[in-house]
């Protein structure tokens, strides 16, 4: 077992992220006494796991007791270790509450869903949550460009600066023309603390609309419009 903890760890610290389907993340799901062992070193050296039922990858970040001495040692707090302008953390959270929150939205109505029916069905199985690629949420590009230029910056640093930074890092993927959830995204803010937040404060009071109805998706064509949120203190500093 040492040997497989030592290269699950030195493949998240390498690779930033990792598929749950990989054979020791699977492990580390499943196995109780291999992830109290992943834990204990983990937490040794300040990381800890990071991963969401729904979410379809893990990675590893900074515990939640030691980001004061971390992220706060000088005379003010570093918001991220990636070097993110705070327009690009913006840019961040809105593309998190476009892609992500409906995602979950209809993940958790899909298991909703399936509870009922295994209730009124004697031999009734779990069916697979969908994943991101099977509801294929996306946003285009021109869209958030016109919705949200004039607040995060202006276009033309979206799409050269912001854009391909966020990309580079894992967070988004672009292809044609279009921006989908990149490996990272699911995990890079906490959907407990945030989803309320979002929904709830800052997109709410700027437009007063719900995401799932300017998402621009196969069961919502033809809706562009976004929505807009720039408070990114409560997620978590993912370790790269």
């Amino acid at each position: 077992m040492e040997a497989e903890l030592q290269t699950l760890i030195a493949r998240l610290a390498a690779h930033r992220v990792l598929p749950r389907s990989d054979a020791l993340v699977m492990r580390a799901l499943t196995d109780d006494l291999f992830f109290t062992a992943l834990t204990e070193r983990l937490t040794a050296c300040g990381l800890e796991w990071v991963e969401h039922p729904y979410a379809e990858h893990v990675c590893l970040r900074i515990r939640r007791d030691l980001e004061q001495p971390v992220f706060g040692a000088e005379d003010h707090w570093l918001s991220n270790n990636l070097n993110l302008t705070r327009d690009q953390m913006a840019l961040l959270v809105v593309l998190w509450a476009l892609l992500i929150l409906p995602k979950r939205s209809r993940q958790i109505e899909r298991k909703n869903d399936s509870a009922a029916l295994r209730q009124g069905e004697m031999f009734a199985t779990d069916k697979p949550l969908p994943s991101a690629t099977a509801l294929d949420i996306s946003i285009a590009e021109a869209t958030l460009l016109a919705d949200f230029g004039d607040r995060l910056g202006g276009k033309t640093r979206i799409k050269n600066f912001g854009l391909p930074v966020l990309s580079r890092h894992g967070f988004i993927e672009r292809r044609d023309g279009r921006i989908h959830e990149g490996p990272l995204l699911d995990l890079v803010l906490d959907y407990n603390r945030m989803a309320r937040r979002v929904l709830d404060g800052a997109l709410a009071d700027l437009f007063g609309q719900r995401l799932d109805q300017v998402i621009d998706t196969p069961e919502a064509e033809g809706l562009d419009d976004g929505d807009d949120g720039d408070n990114a203190e409560d997620g978590h500093h993912v370790q790269h």
